[in-house]
């Protein structure tokens, strides 16, 4: 089950809207920080497209277990 909008909104807020992804793999340094645009969650196509992501995996429903991501990051997520 996907996060409810209460946990995205405070992801979103703790991001800065920037990408919280902090695998090197997906070739950054740290923290991916890609900056990114409230309205084009979802947006695969954007730039500045981003969604939700659970570290868990299991869409846990709270602050902790859900970071911010890029498309090009959460695409990378897929092959980890």
């Amino acid at each position: 089950m996907p996060f409810s909008e209460y946990i995205v909104k405070q992801a979103w807020r703790r991001s800065g809207g920037r990408c919280e992804c902090v695998i090197k793999t997906h070739g950054h340094a740290r923290i991916c920080k890609k900056k990114l645009l409230e309205l084009y969650r979802g947006d695969d196509e954007s730039d500045y497209g981003w969604e939700a992501h659970s570290k868990s995996g299991s869409y846990l429903n709270n602050i902790a277990d859900c970071e911010i991501l890029c498309w090009d990051c959460q695409e990378e997520m897929h092959y980890i």
